[in-house]
């Protein structure tokens, strides 16, 4: 039976790309890996976001995806500064203005974790909580 080993990207759906690009280069520092003609690829270390024009849909109440930061409280800021809709609760969950909703975590707090050698590659040193390291423990996975 295969297994799940991770997910190479999401695609996230916008009505115009020029504005979504320039949106979220107000909130997060973008490493743009491509641009092929609706769509644009958002490097993230090992992974990325394909951001594609032509979103029709109304906006996001439950479904969400998440996205790992490296500091939680800085992008709170970032994002109040950028006028998106924070939606209330105890993370830190947000619509963005084509309606998709986003859930962010920091990283030291999830078990979400990136080889060394990505981390060092994308200038990075972050650890893990001592919650986080246990539940990867537990797992067999630290």
């Amino acid at each position: 039976m295969p297994r799940l080993v991770g997910i190479n990207h999401v695609a996230l759906e916008v009505g115009d790309l020029d504005e979504a690009l320039e949106w979220y280069g107000q909130v997060f520092e973008l490493e743009l890996r491509g641009h092929l003609g609706r769509m644009a690829f958002v490097d993230i270390g090992d992974q990325f976001i394909a951001i594609s024009q032509g979103r029709t849909q109304p906006p996001d109440v439950h479904r969400h995806f998440g996205l790992v930061v490296d500091d939680k409280a800085a992008t709170r800021a970032a994002l109040e500064s950028a006028g998106a809709e924070i939606l209330p609760g105890r993370g830190l969950d947000f619509r963005d203005p084509w309606g998709n909703h986003v859930q962010v975590v920091e990283y030291a707090e999830v078990q979400f974790s990136k080889t060394p050698e990505v981390l060092r590659g994308m200038g990075l040193e972050l650890p893990k909580s001592e919650r986080a390291l246990g539940e990867l423990r537990e797992k067999g996975l630290a």
